[in-house]
């Protein structure tokens, strides 16, 4: 069986083999590691979507239950007899449950594993001063407590004619982190992010923070709560205004445009050329930050905050893409040697805790790939 298993994550396996993974299956204690395995870490070929699953509720998905599945395994395995593929699987659970020979990866001149991101982040004070939070270094002021995670500000307001103090948390490659600001908001970043905001906001007046650059996800706390205070978050080239809502922003300096995604609540945009759009729950905007033209569409949201809850997902993402959010949470850099790779389109979600050569194991299982050479921080995907 541990062959079997070897041989249809390879792509390998024959009808007979299907058949008898398929009996193995009839066992509940196998068939929940198999269904278990399927709703944390699956990714396939967009154009070979797998046609004995069915995903439930996407954009509403609950972090205790990030992919649903309903599993027919008649078709299951009768498609899988025909074609036996399933591209782009992770074969992470099962190389813990079961010690079988993997597949030899064709890798060269790998000096070091690259494990995925940590909690960490780097935060700059009024006066400059620097302080690294990790799960090794906290750190504690009259104002603020960090955790190994999180920095939690006191709870307070400023008055209209104190000077304001502002703090930055930037947030490296390689690294997330989250704050609770003085009013109750959260915030998290992602990779290679960085904050501006106040270490108090002005008692009734509008509560403004600046994401410099990189992805955010923000639960505002209301205006009612604040005075009738509105939110506002500004980037470049536009302003995001919340009176109590949860949405995400992205705005990394390389990528073309800014992503506005919202959750609950809704939220007006204002750009620089003075265009308006207002958003509402399951809606994302799209800033071209060189016309500065703006898209709204409906989306499923769960693709665009999974990174929140732990996972990478893709929907009918270009290899590119991916290979850039992966860049960023593993501290590498991404080299195609072939550029039609770049195209090739993904679907699917895996896991954030696994290092990144399980992940390049997958896109090699599915052929597109056929090697991939990692050589200090540089990945090398060949064809």
């Amino acid at each position: 069986m541990k062959k079997i298993i070897a041989k249809y994550i390879n792509n390998e396996a024959s009808k007979e083999d299907c058949d008898l993974l398929e009996e193995w299956l009839k066992d509940d204690n196998n068939k929940r590691k198999f269904k278990e395995y399927l709703r944390i870490n699956y990714l396939t070929k967009a154009d070979y979507e797998f046609k004995g699953l069915t995903s439930q509720n996407d954009s509403r998905l609950e972090e205790s239950d990030v992919k649903v599945f309903n599993i027919n395994y008649k078709t299951f395995f009768k498609y899988a007899a025909a074609a036996c593929i399933i591209a782009f699987v992770s074969y992470g659970l099962f190389t813990n449950q079961f010690d079988f020979n993997q597949k030899k990866n064709n890798i060269a001149n790998q000096e070091r594993v690259i494990s995925p991101g940590t909690n960490k982040a780097t935060l700059t004070l009024q006066d400059g001063t620097e302080v690294y939070l990790d799960k090794e270094n906290a750190y504690e002021n009259s104002y603020v407590k960090g955790s190994e995670k999180e920095l939690v500000y006191q709870s307070a307001v400023t008055e209209k004619n104190d000077v304001i103090q502002y703090n930055y948390l930037t947030i490296p490659r390689g690294g997330q982190f989250s704050l609770v600001l003085s009013d109750g908001t959260k915030v998290w970043l992602n990779s290679d992010s960085k904050l501006k905001y106040p270490v108090k906001f002005i008692k009734g007046e509008s509560r403004q923070v600046e994401l410099v650059y990189g992805e955010a996800y923000f639960d505002v706390t209301h205006s009612s709560d604040h005075g009738g205070a509105d939110f506002k978050v500004y980037t470049e080239g536009q302003e995001v205004e919340v009176l109590g809502t949860e949405f995400n922003v992205k705005a990394y300096p390389e990528e073309a445009n800014i992503y506005t995604t919202l959750l609950e609540g809704s939220v007006a945009l204002h750009t620089m050329n003075e265009k308006h759009e207002t958003l509402l729950p399951g809606q994302q905007s799209i800033l071209n930050k060189s016309t500065h033209s703006i898209l709204v569409s409906n989306v499923e949201t769960f693709y665009e905050v999974a990174w929140k809850k732990g996972v990478f997902s893709f929907k009918n993402k270009s290899l590119i893409d991916i290979m850039q959010v992966l860049s960023r949470w593993y501290d590498v850099d991404v080299v195609f040697q072939d550029k039609n790779l770049e195209k090739v389109l993904f679907t699917g979600q895996i896991s954030k805790d696994q290092d990144i050569d399980n992940i390049l194991s997958l896109i090699q299982n599915t052929n597109f790939i056929h090697a991939y050479e990692i050589e200090n921080n540089k990945i090398i995907l060949k064809n």
